[in-house]
């Protein structure tokens, strides 16, 4: 539960907030406007944020959370619990999840800048409030997980290199996937 509270009040906040500060995007005023009838919340927007960025985040992390129970050798029914063999694994894999959970948050904030227009556009550097929360959200989580009293307050354990490597593919491969998926829109409109 304190993991949850660790997302939703400490990482993800100030890159929110960076994000409000964010430049608009170049050709949004070649653009009609959107009609007075849509809402500021519309089908597009749930489908890239839910159904499209959502998706690949919730497989990258339940990929990082299995392949920890995996490499300490765990099968399905095996027991987790305080006192078990694997319990060590399990909050290892809890906490990949944690990590998983506000690296591909990175990526999502990286692809939440542009709704069509690519990164390159609107240059990588541009918003460096952004960038300033995204470094405090690393840092943030980082002493979660490595400082020994925020272990035992927040019940993480220490990740091992390759599980820190895993999860350090996930921001490119969160905001590389929207990337791939607003340049086949762009292309599909143009074509149109």
């Amino acid at each position: 539960m304190l993991q949850i509270l660790a997302i939703d009040l400490g990482t993800e906040t100030l890159p929110a907030l960076a994000l409000g500060r964010e430049r608009a995007e170049p050709g949004i005023m070649s653009r009609p406007p959107r009609p007075r009838s849509q809402s500021v919340i519309n089908k597009d927007m749930l489908v890239r944020s839910w159904g499209w960025l959502g998706t690949v985040s919730a497989v990258l992390v339940m990929t990082g959370f299995f392949y920890v129970l995996w490499r300490a050798g765990w099968h399905p029914s095996d027991p987790t619990e305080p006192g078990s063999p694997l319990h060590h694994a399990y909050l290892t894999a809890t906490t990949a999840t944690f990590a998983g959970i506000v690296t591909c948050q990175v990526g999502t904030a990286i692809a939440a800048r542009t709704d069509h227009a690519a990164l390159r556009d609107i240059g990588f550097f541009t918003n460096p409030l952004l960038l300033a929360g995204i470094a405090f959200e690393l840092a943030f989580t980082a002493a979660l997980v490595y400082a020994p009293p925020l272990q035992n307050l927040f019940g993480t354990a220490a990740l091992p290199l390759d599980v820190v490597l895993l999860i350090s593919a996930f921001p490119p491969l969160v905001w590389g996937s929207d990337e791939i998926r607003r340049w086949a829109r762009r292309r599909h409109h143009r074509c149109s």
